[in-house]
């Protein structure tokens, strides 16, 4: 093959490529349980190419968390320009960011180099181990990046501090006026692990249910969720599809070890019950 034709190739495979390509934008969590590591390992079990821009190099492991360092919003702004100079992204997942001062900023920038991006959000307030990120929350703020986004991911306690109701239900009832909303239900004391979809503009909700009655807790598995529906989004599925097939996903996670960190592979779930 002439070496044009090969180059030709070459780009045509980078611009369409057999899998879509899915950007993650979060902190290095040096165990992988959580951060840009357990996105990638889960953009690739569920079919699509996951690159990663770090937000933030964190000290931590499966049960403690030390210290964050937060790069600046030029460093991850200068990650993911060179990205964009090879590789298209849609699906955009943020997870780890210093505050919502930058986390605007960059939502921004995005929206101006990207034709109709759809962004997932994960408002990681509070790490696992109990060290907090964010204790206030500029409400104002909050609705303009939920309305410039496509779906936001808070578990209970999230949502509970992200809004003005002392209901996390009536929280993400709130912050659906202004995009989607997937409450994480972990942290549900009645029905442990009952998820809700609240479509934007107030559109009927839809309940997902775990598929199994027990589950070892994971570090990170509120980052996996989130990005399992990002990268079942990528591959063309509808947000009710792309949340159920994420539920299944999340629960072989949960079920893969009885201990903090798991595996990253397609079990069935039909094996655990």
């Amino acid at each position: 093959m002439p070496a044009a034709d090969i180059i030709k190739s070459e780009m045509n495979s980078i611009y369409n490529p057999a899998r879509a390509y899915v950007l993650s934008i979060a902190g290095f969590d040096p165990s992988a349980g959580a951060g840009i590591l357990a996105d990638i390992k889960t953009f690739e079990q569920c079919g699509v190419y996951g690159m990663g821009v770090a937000s933030a190099l964190t000290y931590q492991n499966d049960t403690g968390f030390e210290k964050a360092e937060w790069l600046s919003i030029a460093q991850i702004i200068g990650q993911i320009e060179v990205l964009q100079k090879r590789f298209q992204f849609e699906y955009i997942k943020i997870g780890l960011i210093e505050n919502l001062e930058i986390l605007s900023y960059l939502i921004s920038n995005l929206i101006s180099h990207i034709s109709h991006p759809k962004i997932i959000w994960d408002p990681i307030l509070k790490a696992s181990a109990g060290f907090e990120f964010h204790s206030d929350v500029n409400k104002n703020l909050l609705e303009k990046i939920c309305d410039s986004i496509y779906l936001i991911t808070p578990n209970i306690p999230e949502a509970l501090q992200l809004g003005t109701y002392n209901s996390a239900y009536s929280n993400a009832q709130y912050l659906s006026q202004f995009c989607n909303v997937y409450l994480k239900g972990g942290h549900n004391d009645k029905n442990k692990g009952d998820d809700l979809l609240f479509r934007k503009g107030g559109q009927q909700n839809t309940l997902f249910q775990s598929p199994i009655n027990t589950a070892y807790p994971k570090h990170g598995s509120g980052c996996v969720l989130s990005s399992a529906i990002t990268a079942n989004l990528a591959k063309g599925l509808t947000i009710e599809e792309a949340c159920y097939e994420a539920k299944r996903y999340i629960a072989d996670f949960l079920m893969s070890t009885k201990s903090l960190l798991g595996y990253h592979s397609i079990i069935t779930t039909l094996e655990h019950e």
